[in-house]
């Protein structure tokens, strides 16, 4: 039986005008590329054939090798366009549709990844996945002509086994999004250790970090530990954090002439790294770097800190925001921007600074990397490579400026709301906690674009590109991270409207995400998105927070910022989040980092610090540990008849007498 043939809302692509930089990508394919929406799923229906759903993101190097074997051929693009509606998705732009055929994926495969291959019905339920494929057999894979044969003859032949599978796969899809169970476990410190505990086995105390390669950054675990150091004073959880600190400092998974992180190592020991930088990577490590420095003065950290804030701003940042990232490939080549050869270091540095170079960055003869070049590391100071500060930035500019010449990666120039955020959230906290308020003049910009561009009609959308906003409603964790920002810039700057927008938001979020049904529990759409065969629903911290666990904070942060019932309302849903989230971070604190650092500052109270001057509102940022919620107010110990120039500390209801020195702060803090 012949294929329909494509009706003619479907018989080309439709990309050219996306909001999306990596369906731009595609636009030139000559598959028939259709964006996702009940148009494309109508077709599928009426022309009686599946949907090929690819999902990937503009960094992807994977993604781009199969673009470039199969979507960019003609022979295979045909056999798409004639057996099927192909929708083209960017999992950053829609995270809501990945997670659901991400977890189709890993079900039917037992691994996911990026570029996802998932063929669907025209209802959209999954019957068969996959990531990538060849574009023809190799190597004991098969081709993704063989798939697309055997998908269609398997439509046409066996339509009642496709409809038995699609509707198992959805009725299991729908069952792992009931979500957490009720309260098991106790929130206490008891808790906290046994977390770290965890850990601590997971540990790779030889290189920092957790478990083996492919490694990547584990953000919001270094920030847990070091909060749980300063609550619990355990020096165990501020070396685990400072192990895997230095380690990926010196390490070239760190861009050591631009500042940056990359999105991991591919090896145990952060050498080489897969090169894509993605922006909430670096927000969320910056974040950390910067309490890193505050809490202990540690040189690495103030370094990485200050060059993370100058990566940001001179390759990320675009009208309105920060872009989302920097492609892994420069040319279609992977690394070759950032990879050296001890001649290519003589050849712009000299003979002797050459040498001087290759060695304290690790460039060997052999390489470290592919074709006898390497990745750029930085040996620590000590016997045999001593300080010289002058040198190594002198070298670190001619170098940065020889690399200026090559091809440099793409870049990703999306603006989305949920990584801007947590960038906000970072540049406060690091502008306050360094002392550098153009970086809190940065955040507050930043926050400003995404309430004016991104907040349509009441309603915050994912994403942006060249000031123009996209249709996708947010998600969860772009309401909830979104309101953390706005409350990091409030205490930031003192300007009221950033409370007000933020407790504002966050009260829409609590209406439109919550279950109703059970509290605490968080749906990652709307209550009144559609097109989806479940509502997603994942607790779970991935690469970046989960929305759950961000919206904890959120509503934590709040508590100390709102007034009367409205912050016990928030005190008491946080609380139930974190008590249905106490079973992962026991028993599986790997997928839980972020809830941890959450559940340690609610451990400390919530502490709120209300200084009156600016002398000790600078102590009190210095002082206070992470998740302390740190605002100015002239009226707070005039109130209480006490003289002006005072500090008063809050831990939930119960404030201490307002004292007017810094070490009468720090004993207060210390004796908590």
């Amino acid at each position: 039986m012949s294929p329909p043939l494509p009706g003619p809302d479907a018989d080309r692509n439709a990309l050219g005008s996306s909001t999306s930089p990596y369906l731009r990508q595609h636009a030139d394919n000559p598959v028939h590329w259709q964006e996702w929406g009940d148009d494309a799923f109508a077709t599928a229906r009426r022309r009686d054939v599946p949907v090929l759903l690819s999902i990937g993101y503009a960094a992807c190097h994977w993604c781009h090798v199969m673009a470039h074997e199969s979507f960019e051929d003609s022979r295979i693009a045909s056999l798409m366009n004639e057996n099927f509606v192909c929708i083209k998705v960017d999992r950053e732009e829609r995270p809501d549709i990945d997670a659901i055929y991400m977890n189709a994926t890993v079900s039917m495969t037992g691994q996911g990844g990026w570029p996802m291959t998932s063929f669907l019905t025209p209802e959209g339920r999954p019957f068969y996945c996959g990531t990538y494929f060849p574009p023809t057999r190799r190597g004991g894979m098969p081709g993704f002509d063989e798939i697309l044969a055997a998908i269609s003859t398997t439509w046409t032949e066996r339509r009642d086994e496709v409809d038995r599978v699609g509707e198992a796969v959805a009725q299991n899809l729908t069952a792992a999004t009931s979500g957490l169970p009720d309260a098991t476990v106790v929130l206490d410190d008891d808790l906290l250790r046994r977390s770290v505990h965890l850990l601590a086995d997971e540990e790779d105390a030889a290189n920092g970090g957790f478990g083996d390669a492919p490694k990547f950054p584990p953000s919001a675990h270094l920030e847990a530990l070091l909060r749980v150091h300063e609550h619990l004073r355990d020096d165990d959880s501020l070396a685990m954090a400072r192990r895997a600190a230095t380690a990926m400092a010196h390490g070239g998974i760190y861009d050591q002439l631009a500042g940056g992180f990359a999105r991991y190592a591919v090896d145990s020991a952060w050498v080489v790294p897969h090169f894509e930088k993605m922006l909430y990577d670096n927000a969320l490590l910056l974040r950390f770097y910067a309490h890193l420095a505050r809490a202990t003065g540690d040189p690495t950290a103030t370094r990485v800190t200050r060059e993370i804030v100058s990566f940001l701003r001179s390759d990320l940042s675009v009208a309105g925001g920060f872009a989302s990232s920097l492609d892994a490939d420069a040319d279609g080549v992977e690394g070759s921007t950032y990879v050296w050869t001890p001649d290519q270091l003589v050849a712009v540095l000299g003979v002797e600074d050459g040498r001087w170079a290759a060695d304290l960055y690790g460039v060997t003869a052999d390489g470290t990397f592919e074709h006898g070049t390497s990745t750029l590391r930085r040996h620590v100071t000590g016997p045999g490579h001593p300080e010289d500060p002058e040198r190594t930035e002198r070298v670190r500019s001619l170098l940065l400026a020889a690399r200026a010449e090559r091809v440099q990666p793409a870049r990703d120039d999306k603006v989305v709301t949920a990584w801007n955020a947590l960038a906000v959230t970072a540049l406060a906290e690091a502008g306050t906690a360094l002392d550098e308020r153009d970086w809190v003049l940065t955040a507050a910009d930043v926050v400003d674009g995404l309430l004016d561009r991104h907040v349509v009609d009441g309603r915050v959308r994912r994403s942006s590109l060249g000031g123009v906003v996209g249709a996708p409603d947010g998600v969860l964790e772009d309401h909830a991270a979104l309101v953390t920002a706005l409350f990091a810039v409030h205490q930031a700057t003192g300007v009221e409207r950033y409370r007000s927008a933020g407790l504002d938001l966050l009260d829409t979020t609590i209406a439109e995400f919550g279950d109703p049904q059970v509290a605490g529990s968080w749906f990652d759409t709307r209550s009144d998105a559609t097109g989806l065969i479940t509502r997603p629903r994942d607790p779970m911290d991935g690469a970046t927070p989960s929305g759950g666990a961000l919206l904890a904070e959120a509503l934590l942060i709040a508590s100390t910022l709102a007034d009367g019932a409205r912050a016990g309302r928030y005190l008491g849903l946080a609380d139930e989040s974190l008590g249905r989230a106490a079973v992962v971070i026991e028993r599986a604190p790997r997928a839980a980092g972020h809830w941890l650092a959450v559940a340690a500052a609610r451990r400390m109270g919530p502490l709120h610090l209300t200084a009156t001057s600016p002398t000790l509102l600078s102590a009190a940022r210095a002082l206070a540990p992470g998740g302390a919620v740190i605002t100015e107010s002239s009226a707070a110990a005039e109130s209480a008849g006490q003289p002006t120039d005072t500090v008063m500390v809050c831990r939930e209801t119960t404030c201490s007498l307002p004292v007017g020195s810094v070490d009468d702060l720090r004993a207060l803090l210390e004796a908590r």
